[in-house]
């Protein structure tokens, strides 16, 4: 079941000064499948925010069909606009929790607003404060909480009342990488045993390759790529997918390190690696008696497929060399790497 689907969305905004307006989003088709973890990236101006304002109903689009939860968002009244947020949990980057009051006092707070009764809040409370793993800093202010700790009363607060959609809104930018995983690993517990389908909007492409089943790319208010996670960081299709993809992959050697690398005799070949090929090279080479070490690159886990790329150092004649890059590149792409192939300033990549 579609849970947000964007067609044809278009966002505009008046100018300053009698300028044109600013168009924030263009032309924006999107699906978000109930019970999933989707991932929308971009660089900031990419249109993000704007789209998020357009799911939780505090912007109407300009053009195009925007339905959250069956509401059709551009046409809906301020009524059903409030009971469509009732419906939506949102996790800020800044946590946005009340320092007057104390952790519980803040996970009661949206709790109260939707009407609970005051004996089935206590109970509820505790249970999420369990959850989230801070149940012994319910009598605690926020400033005495440390960041991961603050924001996983965000996260309490933001599943109280029981939604059906997680908007998670840069939700790990301001945590240390460490607490950062411990926030993903929440966020997929979240996920995984209440079936809450969760967006999360970030310019972290780790926090894609670690949590997400999809994965929008948006640049300039489109969207410029879209898809199963392993296939979009796998097969690019854009040139910033491609940037993002490189910040957690590392491909193939600069000039520079490729220079550094040829001092060591030899050649070098680069190989991708992902689902398919990875026990593949291996057999290659060994199928070709030929003498490898990888001296370059890496391998990361996407979904529990592997993807990366790596750099062999080989010694073999020729003839041997050319017919191992002949049968990788049939499965693969692979790229024999030699001196004469890295002129100084040249960036040394002869397919």
């Amino acid at each position: 079941m579609t849970v947000i689907s964007f067609d044809g969305v278009s966002k505009g905004f008046p100018a300053a000064r009698r300028g044109p307006a600013v168009a924030a989003l263009e032309d924006v088709d999107l699906r978000v499948e109930r019970g999933s973890i989707v991932g929308v990236i971009g660089y900031s101006g990419a249109g993000k925010s704007t789209l998020v304002r357009l799911v939780n109903g505090l912007e109407k689009p300009t053009a195009g069909l925007v339905e959250v939860l069956g509401v059709d968002v551009g046409s809906a009244s301020a009524t059903e606009l409030r009971g469509l947020r009732g419906r939506i949990g949102m996790i800020f980057q800044q946590f946005n929790l009340f320092n007057s009051r104390t952790v519980r006092g803040n996970v009661a707070y949206p709790l109260k607003v939707a009407g609970w009764r005051r004996q089935d809040i206590g109970p509820r409370v505790a249970e999420l404060l369990d959850f989230v793993g801070i149940g012994d800093k319910a009598h605690s202010y926020p400033r005495a909480l440390s960041g991961g700790q603050k924001q996983r009363v965000g996260i309490a607060r933001a599943i109280a009342a029981n939604p059906e959609l997680l908007l998670a809104d840069e939700a790990t930018s301001a945590l240390d990488p460490q607490t950062t995983g411990e926030v993903l690993a929440l966020l997929r517990e979240i996920n995984r045993t209440l079936g809450i389908t969760i967006v999360v909007i970030t310019h972290q492409i780790s926090v894609v390759h670690e949590l997400c089943d999809q994965v929008i790319v948006m640049d300039g208010g489109k969207v410029v790529d879209s898809g199963d996670t392993y296939r979009v960081f796998a097969h690019p299709r854009a040139a910033l997918t491609e940037r993002f993809v490189a910040a957690v992959t590392q491909g193939v050697p600069s000039a520079e390190t490729l220079r550094a690398l040829l001092v060591g005799g030899g050649a070098l070949i680069s190989v991708d690696v992902n689902e398919f090929t990875s026990e593949h090279v291996a057999e290659v080479f060994e199928t070709h008696g030929v003498r490898h070490t990888v001296v370059f690159g890496g391998v990361t886990d996407i979904r529990g497929s592997q993807l990366g790329t790596l750099t062999y150092r080989i010694h073999a004649e020729d003839a041997v060399l050319a017919s191992v890059v002949a049968e990788l590149s049939a499965h693969t792409r692979a790229q024999l790497l030699r001196a004469s192939d890295a002129p100084s300033g040249a960036e040394g990549v002869q397919s």
